[in-house]
């Protein structure tokens, strides 16, 4: 089986059957492993001491079988390519396990980097061990829901590494890049632009008012972004989209005047009045005192949000980007 960035190839034999019932049953190289005390193949979540093996997992300990939206999650992952940065939790004769969202996932010996060569099984175990408790930035590279079989690897997430580290270091502020939408939640949309993710902060998506990024985004969508923020230490990029786009308020002076007769929509109601959008990324506020003559009890009995209204401009401050409406003396 191939996947995205590396096939199998020589000393990287393909996943089939025979291959993993092997690795499963007697070590990764095929060979029988040396009994320590009733060290079984499953090791406990529990580093065992050096001198003593970790407690064999018990079948009727077992955990929960996993959801089937969880091995969906995890089909979505390995599809996009991303790099997950999981815990070791234990150990068995062949790699390491890990852990995410309920999977209990493998990653072979040969899949870890930076373990130093084994000189026997039991320098192999104690190399192993010492993983317990860490954490690794890892890639899957095969699943089978059917089979319970969810294999990662740490030594193909350093090709997306080297990549996200490459980027990095090039990217600068000001810089226009295209990514993919890779997920949205309240705060703003996360960019993958092509092994380090990025992240547009929700007022950075319009000039207008966004309630929510998916009003104007959804996953999976390619979408042209301005770089404003690079921390290399950290790993972050900021961006925006809207600084693409010319900031309205920087010419509002040119397009409009006090005393101009316009329509716009009703964004927002208020106690103190109601918001008008103008125009994209240009809202006008309709104070309470200028929606209508005569006395009523709140704002939202003269106007509601959708509502398409008349007002006249009666003062511009595009310093501190404020225009004043009036319903009222419209007539």
């Amino acid at each position: 089986m191939g996947y995205a960035s590396e096939k199998w190839g020589p000393g990287n034999l393909p996943p089939d059957e025979e291959y993993w019932a092997a690795l499963l049953r007697d070590g990764e190289h095929g060979k029988a492993a040396p009994v320590i005390g009733q060290m079984d193949y499953w090791y406990g979540r529990e580093a065992a001491a050096p001198d003593r093996p970790a407690r064999p997992r018990e079948p009727e300990a077992a955990a929960e079988k996993p959801s089937g939206a969880a091995w969906d999650e995890a089909r979505a992952v390995m599809e996009r390519g991303e790099v997950l940065e999981l815990p070791v939790v234990g150990y068995n004769r062949g790699g390491v396990l890990v852990e995410w969202h309920g999977l209990e996932g493998f990653v072979p010996a040969s899949h870890l980097v930076n373990l130093t060569p084994f000189s026997d099984e039991r320098h192999k175990y104690n190399e192993l061990q010492r993983l317990v408790g860490s954490h690794l930035r890892l890639k899957v590279i095969e699943l089978n829901p059917e089979r319970e079989r969810f294999i990662l690897s740490e030594r193909v997430s350093l090709v997306n590494e080297e990549r996200r580290r490459e980027l990095l270091d090039n990217l600068l502020p000001g810089d226009i890049l295209q990514g993919r939408v890779t997920d949205l939640c309240s705060f703003g949309a996360f960019v993958d632009l092509g092994g380090v993710e990025g992240l547009i902060h929700v007022s950075e998506l319009s000039w207008g008012r966004v309630a929510h990024p998916s009003d104007v985004l959804e996953p999976g969508q390619l979408v042209e972004t301005y770089v404003l923020s690079v921390d290399r230490e950290r790993g972050r990029v900021g961006l925006s989209t809207k600084r693409l786009q010319p900031d309205p308020w920087q010419s509002v002076d040119e397009r409009y005047h006090v005393g101009q007769v316009i329509q716009g929509v009703v964004t927002h109601v208020v106690d103190f009045g109601a918001f008008v959008r103008v125009e994209e990324g240009l809202e006008g506020l309709v104070h309470v005192s200028e929606l209508a003559e005569g006395n009523f009890v709140h704002p939202r009995n003269v106007v509601k949000e959708g509502s398409v209204v008349t007002v006249r401009i009666l003062n511009i401050d595009s310093a501190q980007r404020r225009i004043g409406l009036s319903m009222r003396r419209v007539q």
